[in-house]
């Protein structure tokens, strides 16, 4: 009976093996740079209503949010770039403020200066994987749950004159461990591991890509 209920209780194991564009490259290869800036706009995230209708989960695990805010810090810290205002209520705002500048309206002037500086490139992320898998060990009345997210992002500049793209993929992946003994073990989901995942993801994509450039 001991050996039978030991044999019963056997472990999973999964091996995943990475493709060159997923192995973690950091930001820091890339950086320290003292040449032209280029002048870029970054976009939204690429998740529409459509994918967020035909998968679900990535709604309900806010896949995406923040991801914009991320790749231009990623982005900013190269010292390659300048950034441009991609919100039509921010634009229409400077429009306004220097046409009431020219009327004498203000107390400080606006020169020519002023006017708004177009992108080089459109940037933008998408996601072209996702996934959330679970193992789990049952040894002894000790139960060990693993969960793994992963999360792949593709960055994307697209050339504002020719429409030319350069891309950067990176897969971003994060574990949760749990333990119980003698009792059932209902880990929930941390939200820690996507954040940690999509920075991952992100910091390789940016440097893939502007190492291409």
């Amino acid at each position: 009976l001991l050996i039978a209920g030991l044999s019963s209780c056997g472990t999973t194991k999964t091996e995943t093996y990475q493709a060159d564009f997923e192995k973690k490259q950091s930001i820091a290869t890339v950086s320290n740079y003292d040449g032209k800036k280029i002048p870029i706009q970054i976009l939204s995230i690429g998740i529409t209503d459509n994918v967020y209708a035909m998968y679900p989960v990535l709604k309900e695990k806010n896949v995406g949010m923040g991801v914009t805010n991320l790749a231009l810090d990623y982005l900013e810290g190269t010292d390659r770039f300048e950034f441009t205002e991609d919100k039509e209520e921010i634009k229409l705002k400077m429009v306004k403020q220097f046409q009431a500048s020219k009327k004498g309206f203000t107390e400080n002037k606006l020169d020519g200066k002023g006017k708004i500086k177009l992108a080089k490139y459109f940037v933008y992320v998408e996601v072209y994987d996702f996934s959330v898998d679970e193992q789990e060990t049952f040894i002894a009345g000790k139960k060990t749950l693993e969960v793994t997210t992963r999360l792949g992002l593709q960055i994307r500049f697209a050339d504002a004159e020719s429409g030319e793209i350069k891309v950067g993929s990176g897969m971003g992946e994060a574990t949760q461990y749990g333990q119980s003994f003698l009792k059932s073990l209902d880990m929930k989901f941390a939200q820690s591991t996507i954040g940690i995942s999509t920075r991952k993801a992100l910091e390789t994509g940016c440097s893939r890509v502007i190492t291409k450039m």
